[in-house]
């Protein structure tokens, strides 16, 4: 382990028991997280992304505030679902993030999972060709982001242009060099593991993923990360591969985090359904006194084989409680696990 991190829906409701009632708290104080989590030594703040929620949704003026913040922590996704995106204005938009933030960016895409309405992509202008999936779609808007990406031109220039060109055809702006290379991947399936591998995207693997084998969640997301890296290696890419894993770690190490997580609710995996035909395995959380937790910590076969571990924080309890949450971790946790 080499990179430890905090992943944000950025829930909002209007309940008094929320500390975070609007849309706009959820922006401020996420870029309020990500400045603590900065000053107290983490290496990533990462935003998740669902429409027609009220949660975040729209992610690139929130990373570039958070760029402009910032000055060395990784700033990303987890994920865009790519069935919503446009991706010539999307490599515009994150392009410019990039810039802002000095190439910090780490974006990670998906071809998505169940929305809050009914196949919300439609709404964004977006259908699936003929003969194609949701999910086809979504990968077909993966693959031409990366296109894009690499920054060669395509676009034949007006000869009458109101400004002057450069020589050449001409490609989306801004460009940040290198960007393509910090695209990843949040793959629910073996399958889709392997195919970001060969395209060269980095992976990320969260919370759940498809129950391919009937084996604990740990387990079989270990599986799906030493899948990806063979791909990777047969791929021949010259770059590392890395892999984030998500999980909810709670240490307990005072009054008040005994009374939130304490209870020992949710200490098992879940089997449920994310459609009508597919069956996924969602993993437990982590709750526990520090050496309690490192011992089990240390049995999570998925962790091991990862790079980075990104802290999905409860951001409704605000922004004071999820840094003590996240230095809780790298204090008491992080170093005997030796995962930096």
């Amino acid at each position: 382990m080499k990179k430890i991190g905090f992943l944000s829906f950025g829930h909002w409701t209007a309940s008094p028991h929320s500390q975070t009632r609007s849309a706009r708290d959820a922006l401020l104080q996420s870029i309020e997280l990500a400045v603590a989590a900065e000053s107290l030594g983490a290496d990533g703040a990462f935003f998740r992304v669902h429409h027609f929620a009220r949660q975040l949704s729209s992610p690139f003026p929130l990373l570039a505030a958070v760029g402009a913040r910032t000055r060395r922590i990784e700033i990303g996704t987890a994920v865009i679902d790519m069935r919503y995106e446009n991706p010539l204005y999307m490599a515009e938009d994150a392009g410019a993030a990039d810039l802002i933030a000095g190439g910090r960016l780490q974006l990670g895409i998906s071809r998505g999972s169940p929305e809050q309405v009914i196949e919300g992509w439609r709404h964004f202008g977006y259908q699936p060709a003929e003969g194609e999936s949701d999910a086809d779609m979504g990968r077909r808007h993966a693959q031409a982001l990366l296109e894009v990406l690499r920054g060669e031109g395509f676009a034949r220039p007006n000869p009458r242009p109101m400004f002057a060109n450069p020589p050449g055809l001409l490609r989306p702006e801004p460009h940040s060099q290198g960007l393509r290379e910090r695209i990843w991947w949040g793959a629910a399936s073996n399958a889709t593991a392997v195919w970001a591998a060969k395209l060269g995207m980095h992976l990320q693997s969260s919370t759940l993923k498809d129950d391919e084998t009937g084996e604990p969640f740990h387990i079989q997301q270990a599986a799906q990360i030493r899948a990806f890296r063979a791909a990777w290696k047969a791929a021949g890419h010259a770059r590392e591969p890395r892999v984030s894993v998500s999980r909810s770690i709670f240490a307990l190490v005072n009054e008040q985090d005994r009374a939130y997580f304490g209870r020992g609710r949710d200490e098992e995996d879940q089997i449920g359904f994310i459609d009508e035909k597919t069956r996924a395995i969602f993993g437990r959380t982590y709750a526990a006194e520090p050496d309690a937790l490192i011992e089990q910590l240390r049995e999570d076969e998925a962790i091991a084989e990862a790079d980075t571990l990104l802290l999905t924080v409860p951001n409704q309890l605000g922004v004071a409680y999820n840094a003590h949450v996240i230095e809780a971790i790298l204090t008491h946790v992080a170093p005997a696990l030796q995962w930096r």
